[in-house]
């Protein structure tokens, strides 16, 4: 065959540095190469994004190697095929001749195949006399074979790559069943949190996932994901811990049992203790009596109203404060590590908490009588954990008396829950860690 023949094509169609590019990789070919053009033409399916081919531009590249008499391309041999357009179209499942010139372009742009055209832009070959080819115009296919090796690493880029893309989407699928079964048991069990809110978070992220994504989408997606799954797990893994303590002291300090069904418990007797804190300003107290109905008409009424038999017990002054349930202190100081600061020794029990509670409502400038009503109305331990929110959240809020008295009022009538604002606390601060990260 001549091996001068031009690569500049025919008419109006332009010459491109990819055109000079691939034939210069075809002129480089090494005579010894061998390729199976089947599984060459597998190899450039499986890198068609890669190399820039369409599907349509394949069938037509697929059509041309059918045009080869010989399954096995090699450097040396005669790669030329020269189909007309006619008989191209029919291979090519009857594409429309403007369909096909269209993605024969595609194909010389990708530097899959190269033009040898005519002088007159025909599709021919010309033997010589003992019925060999000489010289023949159309399509080279020796870029296959030059590029075999590159083509090979693309195509296994791209499977790995697709794999990659599977176990994405099987792990978003397995976290998505996860995160919604896990809200789903919490309302039903009626886990406290803002299991609303999660769920609005949970669709959001849902939504975000396209019909059919990429890796580099669907990553941050997951990720997401992931923190999210974490968080609700966390969340019932507190409350069931919590409904469960048992003797842990190592969890809730010591563990303190009243063998006296009808007496006090200590959550009572823990308030009635705040309680006289706040109004005596810490002078020293006495024998602590319980309510009965032949009580003195100098003793204070029942924390509850309710009649009790008449029970004598010392109040030991080294008695903690029992845990809130549902929501262990370690939770409590994950989502506001700021009140930490304020304890002299460390906050190691509920007690710690409500010290440096009455320590931090000064500062915040909570006057006495909003501290002890938010007090009686939740509780000491709620209250505390109250007043440590605040400051964690103290640049968002104007005034603090104001915003304790009306969670007050809210928790006189039922209507309010800590909660909600403990996750609250707990999702900015993961999401402040993520941004940092």
């Amino acid at each position: 065959m001549n091996e001068t023949l031009t690569t500049t094509p025919f008419g109006r169609r332009s010459l491109s540095l990819g055109m000079l590019a691939a034939n210069m990789v075809a002129r480089e070919c090494p005579t010894e190469a061998v390729v199976h053009k089947w599984k060459i033409f597998n190899a450039i399916c499986e890198a068609k994004a890669a190399l820039g081919a369409s599907d349509r531009a394949l069938a037509v590249l697929n059509a041309l190697l059918s045009f080869h008499p010989e399954t096995v391309l090699t450097g040396e041999g005669d790669l030329i095929v020269f189909p007309s357009n006619v008989q191209l179209a029919l291979r090519a499942h009857g594409m429309p001749p403007a369909t096909l010139r269209r993605h024969l372009a595609v194909l010389v742009n990708c530097g899959l195949v190269i033009r040898r055209d005519s002088p007159n832009g025909k599709r021919y070959a010309r033997k010589g006399q003992g019925g060999e080819i000489e010289t023949a115009f159309g399509f080279d296919l020796t870029p296959l074979v030059a590029r075999a090796q590159e083509i090979e690493q693309l195509a296994d880029t791209a499977r790995q790559e697709r794999r990659a893309l599977l176990l994405l989407r099987e792990r978003v699928t397995l976290y998505r069943r996860e995160i919604a079964k896990m809200i789903a048991v919490g309302l039903e069990e009626g886990v406290p949190g803002d299991w609303n809110g999660l769920h609005a978070t949970y669709r959001g992220l849902v939504q975000r996932i396209p019909r059919l994504p990429t890796k580099s989408e669907l990553e941050p997606v997951a990720l997401e994901l992931t923190f999210l799954m974490d968080e609700i797990r966390n969340a019932l893994e507190f409350h069931l811990n919590s409904r469960n303590p048992g003797a842990n002291e190592s969890q809730f300090e010591r563990h303190i049992q009243n063998s006296n069904p009808e007496s006090l418990t200590e959550s009572e007797l823990a308030f009635e203790e705040a309680k006289g804190k706040v109004q005596s300003a810490r002078e020293p107290q006495g024998p602590v009596y319980s309510m009965g109905p032949q009580r003195a008409a100098t003793d204070a009424p029942p924390p509850l109203g309710a009649e009790r038999r008449v029970t004598l017990r010392e109040q030991d002054p080294t008695d903690q404060v029992v845990p809130m349930k549902g929501y262990p202190l370690g939770m409590v100081l994950d989502a506001c590590p700021d009140i930490i600061d304020y304890a002299k020794g460390g906050i190691a029990s509920w007690r710690d908490l409500i010290a440096a509670a009455e320590l931090v409502r000064k500062i915040l400038g909570i006057s006495p009588s909003a501290w002890e009503d938010a007090q009686v109305a939740m509780g000491p331990e709620a209250a505390g954990v109250v007043i440590a929110a605040m400051l964690q959240k103290a640049a968002t809020i104007n005034s603090a008396g104001g915003y304790l008295r009306n969670l007050t009022e809210k928790a006189r009538g039922g209507q309010f829950s800590i909660g909600p604002m403990l996750m609250a606390l707990l999702r900015t601060k993961r999401r402040v860690g993520k941004v940092r990260a």
